[in-house]
C-alpha cells in the first residue's frame, strides 16, 4: 500500500471512530514547570464572539513577567462539553495553575475547575460566575438590561457531524461589534474583531450550570467592567460578591483585556501570587 493510501485509510477510520464515539476529541497542551523558574502556569479561556487573540496583550504582559502561559481555543459548543474540553488541557500541565475566564468563559472554568487540585486560583473578567442550575438568561434576567440580546445577534445554521442534523451558530452581527461588544477599542480594531469572532451554538446561552462551581473551594478574583454592555455590571459585581471574589473595578467595555490589558494583567498577576509553587 502506497504512503498516500496509508494515510488516506488512516483518515477514514479516524473518521468513522469519532461518528462512533460518545466523546468530543478534545484539544491539548504540555507546559512543564521550569525548575529555575516555579511560577504557576496561567490559563486563558475566552469567551463567546471572541478568540484566543483577544489575550493577546494580556499574554505580552504575563510572559514580559516570566508566566508560562497558555490561552487554548474554547469550542462554545456548550458549557458541559466546553469544561470536559478545558479540563482536559488542565491534566497535561505540570505544577499549580492559575484560571482565567472571560465572558462565557467565566462559565467553562467554573466547570472545568470542579476536582482538579492543581487548580489554586480563579479569576473572572467581566464575566459570568453561575451558581448551580444557573445560566446566562437566569443571571442576565435579574438586572437591567444592556445592549445585547436578540436585535445584534445573527444565527447561521451548520450540519452537525455525523449527518446528527443542524446546529445554530449565533453571532454578533458586525455592525453592532463596536457599540456592543468593545465600544473603547478603535474602530478599526473592533472590525477586526468582529471578522475574526468565535460563534457560539445557540443552545449554550440558555443551559444550566451543572455541579458545584470551583468558586465555593477555590479563591477567586475578579474584574467588573462598569461599562459594559454585553453583561450588566451589577450582575458582574453580583457574582462577584457571592462568591467572595477579591474585586477590581475598573471604566471599561467588555472588551476589556483588549482595551485595558495592564488593568487584567495586573488582576491575574495579583492571584498568581497568591499561589504557592514548593
Amino acid at each position: 500500500m502506497s504512503c498516500y493510501r496509508a494515510f488516506s485509510s488512516a483518515l477514514a477510520l479516524a473518521a468513522l471512530s469519532a461518528c462512533g464515539s460518545s466523546e468530543s476529541a478534545q484539544p491539548s497542551a504540555a507546559q512543564t514547570i521550569d525548575p529555575q523558574n516555579p511560577k504557576p502556569t496561567i490559563v486563558l479561556a475566552h469567551g463567546a464572539f471572541a478568540d484566543a487573540s483577544s489575550w493577546s496583550g494580556v499574554i505580552e504582559r504575563l510572559e514580559q513577567r516570566g508566566y508560562p502561559v497558555i490561552a487554548p481555543p474554547n469550542p462554545l459548543r456548550g458549557p458541559d462539553s466546553d469544561a470536559a474540553a478545558l479540563a482536559s488541557v488542565l491534566k497535561t500541565i505540570n505544577g499549580p495553575i492559575v484560571l482565567a475566564g472571560h465572558s462565557y468563559g467565566g462559565i467553562v472554568i467554573s466547570q472545568a475547575a470542579q476536582d482538579n487540585p492543581a487548580v489554586k486560583a480563579l479569576v473572572y473578567i467581566a464575566a459570568f460566575m453561575p451558581d448551580t442550575g444557573e445560566s446566562v438568561v437566569t443571571i442576565t434576567g435579574k438586572f437591567a438590561p444592556t445592549k445585547f440580546g436578540p436585535a445584534v445577534l445573527r444565527a447561521v445554521p451548520y450540519a452537525l457531524s455525523c449527518g446528527a442534523g443542524n446546529g445554530s451558530d449565533t453571532y454578533l452581527k458586525s455592525e453592532a461589534f463596536h457599540d456592543v461588544f468593545a465600544p473603547d477599542v478603535p474602530e478599526s480594531t473592533a472590525r477586526v474583531m468582529a471578522a475574526t469572532q468565535r460563534p457560539i451554538e445557540g443552545a449554550a446561552i440558555p443551559a444550566n450550570f451543572t455541579g458545584t462551581p470551583a468558586w465555593k473551594t477555590i479563591p477567586s478574583w475578579a474584574l467588573v467592567s462598569r461599562l459594559d454592555q454585553m453583561i450588566s455590571p451589577d450582575a458582574e459585581r453580583f457574582m462577584a460578591q457571592r462568591a467572595k471574589s477579591h474585586i477590581v473595578e475598573v471604566d471599561a467595555s467588555h472588551a476589556v483585556a483588549v482595551s485595558q490589558p495592564d488593568a487584567v494583567a495586573n488582576l491575574i498577576v495579583d492571584a498568581a501570587h497568591s499561589v504557592h509553587v514548593e
